[in-house]
């Protein structure tokens, strides 16, 4: 009997605001479903504000009155033969039983189900569906406070008791979020030192900072940044090193 392949559970959590969980989240699936061919589902976890799916409705009004969007977006579906990714709203604590739910009506093989939590740890649910998934990457900006309580939370949930063998292989990763050029690298340097001493690990891939990452798909603009129903630029991408990230991301999951 053929085993079905089951898709890889993701999510980019941090207990910090505004340090991209959610950008990232939009970015990540967008490259990977519209531009490089993986089927990928989004549950939006973070209620009440659930701004994934208020996102993807923004993307649908700025497609609909914009010429330049909604010629892309006939291409791309002309090319690819393939809807947009679905974005599915949901809770914490009901999460991965939902998105189960959500796949078998949806009746297609997923490679990737990205899970956009709650920051606040002692949200329900938000520990015991973090504990199952099998990637997690938690963005970190140079700030000694977002720093410190990253890796103290990283240390104290590797502490967690992991209740199969699938929670033993889990990992964790952190990466850079938000790098300004300007800052001096031995600052990221010097940081990495403490991580690599907590035995924690770090992605190569440093994000660079843009004022793109705060802005979405306007019905004036000409160019594709953080959507759901569109890949970034490649162009962007190169300059924020989100390509780069995409490849050591690839690496890392075996996708």
């Amino acid at each position: 009997m053929e085993t079905v392949k089951q898709p890889l559970k993701i999510s980019f959590y941090t207990q910090k605001g505004g340090v991209g969980k959610s950008t990232l989240t939009t970015l990540l699936a967008s490259q990977l479903h519209y531009r490089l061919g993986y089927n990928v589902l989004v549950m939006d976890c973070d209620f009440p504000q659930n701004s994934l799916i208020n996102m993807r409705e923004r993307d649908k009004d700025s497609i609909m009155h914009n010429e330049y969007y909604k010629q892309a977006a006939i291409r791309q579906f002309q090319t690819l033969k393939k809807k947009a990714y679905s974005i599915v709203k949901c809770k914490a604590e009901d999460a991965l039983e939902i998105a189960i739910d959500t796949m078998k009506e949806l009746d297609q093989t997923f490679d990737v189900v990205f899970f956009d939590l709650p920051g606040t740890a002692n949200t329900k649910g938000v520990l015991s569906t973090l504990n199952q998934m099998d990637f997690i990457f938690s963005p970190i900006i140079a700030d000694r406070l977002v720093v410190e309580s990253t890796l103290g939370f990283t240390k104290a949930f590797e502490n967690l008791p992991k209740d199969t063998d699938k929670q033993a292989k889990q990992e964790l990763w952190l990466f850079w979020n938000q790098v300004d050029g300007r800052e001096k690298t031995d600052l990221y340097n010097s940081y990495e030192k403490v991580i690599q001493q907590l035995d924690i690990a770090i992605m190569r891939t440093r994000i660079k900072d843009s004022k793109r990452f705060r802005k979405e798909i306007e019905a004036t603009g000409k160019y594709v940044f953080r959507s759901s129903l569109l890949p970034a630029d490649t162009s962007l991408m190169k300059t924020t090193n989100l390509s780069a990230f995409v490849e050591e991301f690839l690496t890392i999951t075996n996708l």
